[in-house]
């Protein structure tokens, strides 16, 4: 059995966390909260420590691991050298959602790197998470604490499900503030490029650095050393099947009416997903016999909406569902383009109307 460390999300107790940080600084594997998500936390350097962690998650060594220091100057051994533009964005943005993929020193293990030239650094913010790096004294190497392509874990009941009895230990800290991974952002190009989008958008990257690009649509095939985590095509997804809506509201909404109708004619068991005012319409037209249904919060609270969705398709999931319909019809960019990014690696199906 996994244990479980319940602590003050704001005041970790400290006696708790030295013992979560004993764990990591022998090897356990230790899930936290972090801002973003609950990551899955082990000492970057220990190379068996680092290839339990993939084997608890099922995760292919093709994909990279972030690792979390407690500051910039805290990675520089990890470092081949820290471009100028790190320290301006460091200095902006941490600790926060940010990762920085730059290149790397022999000191990282290719286990950590899928044998790349780089690594992906990260301070977070999260109180829990800073409390503990810095208890630990390490490295610590943490990609989200789930099995390998299910919806991140955005409280510590997630990880449990995923995980009890295959890591050691689970702080929890209560859920998180985003609710979906970090933006990672490459230095090792000649140009610095976006390969995750996150809540750190283009517009505020480009604030600091105003040669900020997005990465362009080819990238690896899925069996091969990835940039960056969160670049599978396949990702972030529930068990059960999930077709996406995208477009207007109002077309994206009849178009799930009308196939919420015909498979409820077949007997399937639905679980429909969307932002609060495309749901009421919805459940207003399919009236007494509307399925189980799930609010992501209002479209004009991208903060709501981002906190919600990994735990919304994992309640479609719990729900026994045949089959989960939701409506993306979130406008603009910048967090939008994240959020879109996370709902389309996880889709089954996608229907753009």
């Amino acid at each position: 059995m996994t244990d479980v460390l319940a602590v003050h999300p704001l005041a970790p107790e400290r006696e708790l966390i030295a013992r979560a940080a004993d764990c990591l600084r022998r090897g356990g594997l230790v899930a936290f909260p972090t801002e973003t998500v609950y990551g899955l936390g082990v000492h970057a350097l220990d190379r068996a420590a680092v290839r339990r962690l993939f084997e608890a998650k099922g995760r292919p060594s093709s994909d990279p691991l972030i690792v979390h220091v407690a500051s910039l100057d805290a990675a520089r051994d990890l470092l081949a050298e820290v471009p100028a533009a790190a320290y301006a964005l460091a200095e902006r943005f941490w600790p926060g959602p940010l990762t920085l993929v730059m290149r790397r020193s022999s000191a990282v293990p290719d286990e950590v790197t899928a044998g790349l030239g780089t690594v992906a650094i990260r301070v977070p913010a999260h109180p829990v998470a800073r409390a503990l790096i810095e208890a630990a004294a390490i490295p610590v190497a943490a990609p989200s604490a789930n099995l390998f392509s299910r919806p991140s874990p955005t409280r510590a009941s997630h990880v449990l499900d995923d995980l009890d009895g295959r890591i050691d230990l689970i702080v929890d800290g209560g859920p998180t503030q985003v609710g979906v991974e970090s933006t990672v952002l490459d230095l090792s190009r000649p140009t610095a490029t976006i390969l995750r989008p996150g809540a750190v958008t283009l517009g505020m990257l480009r604030d600091v650095l105003p040669g900020v690009v997005e990465r362009q649509p080819s990238q690896a095939a899925d069996n091969e050393a990835q940039p960056s985590p969160g670049l599978l095509s396949k990702h972030y997804a529930p068990r059960t099947p999930l077709t996406v809506y995208r477009g207007t509201p109002a077309a994206a909404k009849a178009h799930l009416i009308s196939d919420a109708a015909g498979l409820a004619k077949t007997g399937s068991r639905l679980v429909l997903i969307a932002c609060s005012e495309e749901l009421a319409e919805i459940l207003a037209v399919l009236g007494p016999s509307a399925p189980r249904a799930i609010s992501l919060g209002s479209s004009t609270d991208l903060t709501s909406v981002s906190q919600r969705l990994y735990a919304a398709l994992r309640e479609a999931d719990a729900a026994g569902a045949n089959d989960i319909l939701m409506v993306d019809a979130l406008a603009g960019d910048g967090f939008a383009d994240a959020i879109r990014d996370r709902i389309t690696r996880a889709a089954t199906t996608i229907h753009r109307v």
